[in-house]
């Protein structure tokens, strides 16, 4: 039968726009949400543990049967790979925009986050890192930016203050791999040292792509530090824990978060016995929680290196803001996420008027006997 040229529009029409009913949010009960960390190179083993956090999440969710505007819909987690690379970030972000994503749990490190948060912003997407703590991610004005740790101005202070008041260190080197996570926890601990009474007696840098740290550490020999900080991840920290003991120093090595994972251990061998580090959050351990996440996890994926109860919680806080706004849309999740107060894995999850979570504990442990034991948790 032939349809007259106003019968065509119309029916054009009716399917651009059934088509579009298809997309983002609700429609085809399919959900879709972005995971984003270094699934290769250096840093893959912390990546993997938080997409494998993430999805541990989405199964467990999708198995008990999730409705959204009245109709049962499924999770699809969309895992891409970032490299730990700031202009890599920013591709797969608008990849993950483009292929219809309603949110994102990530990125892995700040230095990806950061750039990548543009993206979302720009989109719309919500985005929820489980792991960035750079200040800067939450103060761009992006309001779509959101994170479920404590940041690094609460990290650099209690680990400043731990290094002088606790450890009585008064001369103090800080090296950072100028990465905006590294860099930016390096600083907020020089602040903190300085504010207790203690000495800066250098100020170093290298990449996060080094193992090599002869010369760096050489010159800081000379200045006979009493303590070494390293604002860096493990596979940097590993080799300095090393060649600090072959240089024969006598300071001792403290880290952040990105130090206080079993692969450190590996990488720093019998080295690593006495380094310090501090992790956002409470032990495994002592999360309301943990003990059951533990067993869940390892029993699907082996052991937690670090951030996965968080990309957990991450994907929690999500799926409840869309159940309350009954919608996928990501402008109805947006809307929902500041009323967040969510009993998750890791405790209590509530966000600031920044997307910060609010009251994030820090929490300091040492390796002793080749495991990393828990010194003390500071709220």
């Amino acid at each position: 039968m032939k349809l007259s040229t106003f019968a065509l529009s119309a029916l054009t029409l009716v399917l651009a726009l059934t088509l579009a009913g298809c997309g983002k949010g609700d429609g085809d009960g399919v959900i879709k949400i972005g995971s984003v960390a270094p699934l290769t190179g250096p840093q893959n083993h912390i990546g993997k543990d938080n997409e494998n956090g993430a999805r541990l999440a989405v199964d467990e969710i999708n198995a008990s049967g999730l409705k959204i505007g009245g109709k049962t819909v499924r999770l699809e987690l969309i895992g891409e790979d970032d490299q730990a690379e700031p202009k890599t970030a920013t591709i797969v972000a608008q990849k993950l925009v483009d292929d219809g994503v309603v949110a994102v749990v990530g990125h892995l490190n700040s230095g990806t986050s950061i750039p990548a948060s543009k993206i979302y912003f720009d989109a719309g997407i919500p985005q929820i890192s489980p792991s960035a703590t750079a200040v800067k991610y939450t103060t761009q004005g992006h309001n779509t930016a959101y994170r479920v740790m404590a940041n690094d101005a609460q990290q650099g202070r209690v680990l400043g203050q731990f290094a002088v008041t606790r450890l009585g260190a008064k001369k103090i080197a800080i090296i950072d791999d100028r990465t905006a996570y590294g860099q930016g926890l390096a600083d907020e601990v020089e602040k903190a040292v300085k504010a207790a009474g203690g000495t800066v007696v250098a100020r170093e840098f290298t990449n996060d792509k080094a193992t090599d740290f002869t010369a760096i550490l050489t010159s800081i020999k000379g200045k006979t530090p009493d303590l070494i900080f390293f604002g860096g991840m493990d596979p940097q920290g590993g080799p300095m824990a090393r060649q600090m003991q072959s240089l024969g120093l006598s300071a001792r090595l403290l880290g952040g978060d990105g130090l206080q994972n079993g692969n450190f251990i590996k990488l720093a061998a019998t080295d690593a016995e006495g380094v310090m580090a501090s992790s956002p959050g409470l032990p495994i351990d002592s999360m309301p929680g943990g003990a059951e996440f533990r067993k869940k996890f390892e029993a699907k994926f082996g052991p937690i290196l670090i951030y996965a109860p968080y990309a957990y919680d991450a994907v929690h806080v999500l799926v409840t803001a869309m159940q309350r706004a009954d919608s996928s849309e990501p402008a109805k999740i947006l809307a929902q996420l500041p009323k967040t107060d969510l009993q998750g894995v890791t405790g209590p999850v509530k966000f600031d008027a920044k997307g910060d979570t609010s009251g994030g504990a820090v929490t300091l442990y040492e390796v002793r006997g080749g495991k990393w034991v828990v010194l003390e948790t500071v709220k």
